[in-house]
């Protein structure tokens, strides 16, 4: 087992080791597999401080001259992929391929939002009044994240609060606190004492975070019902949040699609990093002519899967810790008492968090796998007939993060997609995103938009200097 001491807090730019410790399960073989420190009350007052000590010159330096900072942590990030994804394997269990692609895609886009100018505006400029709107960093930046993607959901947060002129303190989830720890040796080689700041611990370190009056914006991404208990907190002092929430993201099949081509996709989408993904497909709704073959298609793709993080044609890993687990395993339970399971690969017994994948069919909208978020690599099919009758099922729910309409028909799609009611709508094509396109969610899937002008400016205070001439 790893010991605690081969992991640290980055705090001032100061390798930090308290006495307190997290233990760390891998989830293929539901083990403790290492140790790190763990912060409290104390450390995090001390990030804080530093923090705001490094504000006023970080904010002053420009927005080129963050770039050419955030620039060179990609460039480090990217050096060490090799080994950050293996640990990161270790302790969130996705196949290693996937974590390779998730700290890839977190330099990139850190490269990517750092090419979206922010400048100012003027509103109204005659003979009589000048009126200008400029945007102020916030200052001390919180980041909350969770274990399905503990890398991306970290550097996202952190370029956007970074860029735009603030300093940041990030909190990893306890489950998956190590890859975060050691991306924070790189951080401590890029940026200026304070600015950086990584504090691994319990739950009961984030609350002390949305109640600290140093902290000026908290963004966190994770379940509803936590996201629902962070904005009570934050309104205490009125931090900024951006919360990016869970989401029960339908696909909806058209009659005229490429059945196999879309079975593909549409499992993936599905299934990848076991389903632990907030904007997964969740429930696919399909059009009677091409249900039954569809079906099949899907529990192909099932049977195809196979398992072991660190072998590279592994293609679904373990769920990552026991309560996920024994929930998937419930909905599960719940499904093969209302509906008929398809089951790809068996699993051979053993340790870990695996879940065989799974095609659920004869569910009705009221069955809870249909109505709640599984996160897991088991999902519905649903018959539908009528168009109108797909649209309303799939926006008869209290999630909004995505979804999806696929059809050879482009006009056809968009025109269905657009009236699904979340904050983004794919057609033939699920969960992409990108630098300078906002994402986030609708009705309780979130608050807020990462990404984009939108997501940058959500780091800062629009102020208005209003000038008469």
């Amino acid at each position: 087992m790893t010991d605690a001491t081969s992991f640290s807090l980055l705090i001032d730019g100061q390798a930090v080791t308290p006495a307190a410790t997290l233990e760390v399960v891998n989830p293929a073989t539901g083990r403790v597999f290492a140790r790190c420190p763990a912060a409290g009350p104390a450390e995090l007052d001390a990030a804080v401080a530093a923090a705001r000590r490094a504000f006023p010159a970080w904010r002053a330096l420009g927005f080129a001259a963050r770039a050419e900072r955030i620039a060179r942590f990609a460039e480090l990030l990217s050096s060490q992929a090799e080994t950050l994804s293996r640990l990161l394997t270790q302790e969130q269990g996705k196949p290693v391929g996937q974590s390779k692609e998730e700290i890839a895609r977190g330099a990139t886009l850190s490269v990517g939002m750092t090419k979206i100018p922010i400048e100012s505006e003027v509103i109204l400029d005659n003979a009589e009044r000048y009126i200008e709107l400029r945007y102020q960093p916030l200052g001390v930046a919180g980041i909350i994240t969770p274990w399905n993607a503990p890398v991306n959901l970290a550097i996202g947060p952190l370029t956007s609060a970074l860029y735009t002129g603030n300093c940041a303190i990030i909190k990893p989830s306890p489950f998956t606190p190590l890859t975060t720890l050691r991306i924070g040796e790189i951080l401590r080689e890029v940026f200026p004492a304070g600015v950086v700041n990584v504090l691994a611990g319990g739950d009961e370190l984030g609350a002390l975070m949305t109640a600290h009056p140093g902290i000026d914006k908290i963004s966190f991404t994770g379940s509803v019902a936590t996201g629902k208990k962070v904005m009570a907190s934050c309104a205490g002092t009125l931090k900024r949040v951006t919360l990016e929430l869970g989401g029960n993201d339908a696909a909806i099949v058209l009659e005229d699609v490429d059945v196999n081509d879309v079975a593909k996709k549409l499992f993936f989408a599905a299934t990848v990093n076991s389903g632990q993904v907030c904007m997964a497909v969740k429930r696919i709704y399909a059009h009677e002519k091409i249900y039954d073959a569809l079906c099949v298609a899907l529990v192909a793709e099932a049977r195809k899967a196979r398992r072991d993080g660190l072998d590279p044609a592994t293609t679904l890993g373990p769920i990552q810790n026991r309560r996920q687990f024994e929930r998937v395993c419930e909905l599960k339970a719940d499904a093969a008492r209302h509906g008929q399971l398809q089951e790809g690969q068996a699993i051979p017994a053993g340790e870990g968090y695996f879940v065989t994948p799974t095609v659920v069919t004869g569910l009705a909208e009221a069955d809870r796998l249909v109505a709640e978020e599984q996160f897991g690599p088991v999902f519905p099919v649903l018959k539908f007939t009528d168009v109108e009758d797909a649209i309303a099922r799939a926006n008869n729910t209290r999630f909004g993060l995505s979804g999806s309409v696929w059809s050879r028909d482009l006009a056809r799609a968009q025109a269905v997609a657009a009236r699904l009611e979340v904050g983004t709508a794919w057609v033939n094509q699920h969960r992409l995103t990108m630098a300078n396109v906002p994402f986030g969610g609708a009705k309780e899937s979130g608050i807020g938009r990462t990404y984009a002008h939108m997501g940058l400016t959500a780091y800062m205070e629009p102020q208005v200097i209003s000038v008469l001439k």
